[in-house]
């Protein structure tokens, strides 16, 4: 039994004839003695208390369990992007490729990896090596796969749009301006 939960512990106001160094008045009407019933109910209380702490800490520590369990899917992520645009910078190329260019890859028999300009469609019944798949090189020099080039591109186009709009805040030169920003095409006040 683990006396630490299951007992209660209750604490009252050490009684003080001179609070403060002031002779009290009726002193046996401020230092009275506790009810019974009332030091249960107060034991009742502080039990309750006890309860709902430690379940908002397991909550808070649940919450926060939640939180490292995603950032380590998310480090798993970044890893395994920086070992496919590795081993995508390696593969063989003879041609200067190009921010915002997409490139195939394919896989001759020897085993190597190879970018071209053209695309399985281009190449027709007359490809010559195992087709990999499609990626296009962004500016910051990463990969984006075929699959994921639409989702990226949205992505691309808010951030654009928000540092557009954060610009126009930066730059306004009328004084008089009050912070309100209306965006083109949108009915939306920042």
């Amino acid at each position: 039994m683990n006396l630490s939960r299951d007992v209660t512990t209750v604490a009252l106001v050490e009684k003080e004839d001179r609070p403060l160094g002031v002779q009290l008045v009726h002193n046996d009407r401020t230092n009275v003695a506790a009810d019974p019933t009332d030091l249960v109910e107060l034991a009742k209380v502080v039990q309750k208390a006890d309860e709902f702490t430690r379940a908002n800490a397991g909550n808070k520590l649940l919450t926060i369990a939640e939180q490292i369990r995603y950032l380590q899917q998310q480090a798993r992520k970044v890893l395994e992007d920086a070992k496919r645009d590795n081993m995508l910078h390696h593969a063989a190329c003879n041609i200067k490729k190009r921010p915002g260019q997409t490139y195939y890859l394919y896989k001759r028999q020897s085993g190597q990896n190879y970018f071209s300009i053209l695309s399985p469609q281009d190449w027709g019944k007359s490809r010559p090596h195992e087709y990999l798949g499609c990626y296009r090189l962004e500016y910051d020099m990463s990969w984006t796969p075929e699959k994921d080039m639409e989702r990226r591109g949205q992505e691309i186009a808010i951030i654009d749009k928000v540092l557009t709009s954060q610009a126009c805040l930066t730059q306004n030169p009328d004084p008089n301006f009050n912070g309100l920003l209306f965006i083109e095409g949108n009915n939306e006040t920042k």
